[in-house]
């Protein structure tokens, strides 16, 4: 299932505090919304709490985001982590305009979602595409002011 607005580009670290320097210094970066969150997620495990500390970077269109998993359900995020502090690739995001429908199809297709997680402002899901791309596929729709706080345009 490929589809939606390609926007985002994600990473996984042990180190986010790291990680973010290393944009700064090598991008330019100036502006970085970092935050350390509790999600209420669906997984094959069951329904739970993942905390992560995230980071969000905007170069040009593009968003880099930044993961370093802290506790309860970041398996899909710990198990991928390097060895060291370095930054590894773990999956790219589509901003889907309707979600509803969106849900349905994959659903009707049989994808195999690795975690679902979302609410009224904001849905998200991760297809498991390792055996087709290498990575995950995340999808998320949000309303038009939720973008504007993650620094869409």
């Amino acid at each position: 299932m490929l589809e939606g607005q390609h926007y985002q580009n994600a990473y996984v670290t042990r180190d986010l505090d790291k990680a973010i320097a290393a944009f700064r210094t090598r991008g330019g970066v100036e502006k970085v919304l970092s935050f350390e969150a509790p999600v209420e997620l669906t997984t094959p495990r069951g329904r739970g709490t993942a905390v992560s500390k995230l980071a969000f970077i905007w170069v040009n269109n593009l968003q880099y985001e930044l993961i370093q998993p802290v506790s309860g359900l970041v398996d899909i995020y710990r198990d991928a982590l390097p060895e060291d502090d370095s930054l590894k690739f773990h999956h790219v995001c589509m901003r889907v305009p309707e979600w509803d429908s969106f849900r349905a199809r994959i659903d009707q297709m049989g994808y195999k979602i690795a975690l679902e997680g979302g609410g009224d402002m904001l849905k998200f899901v991760y297809l498991d595409a390792r055996d087709f791309l290498g990575h995950y596929l995340e999808y998320v729709w949000m309303v038009p002011e939720r973008w504007a706080q993650l620094g869409g345009t």
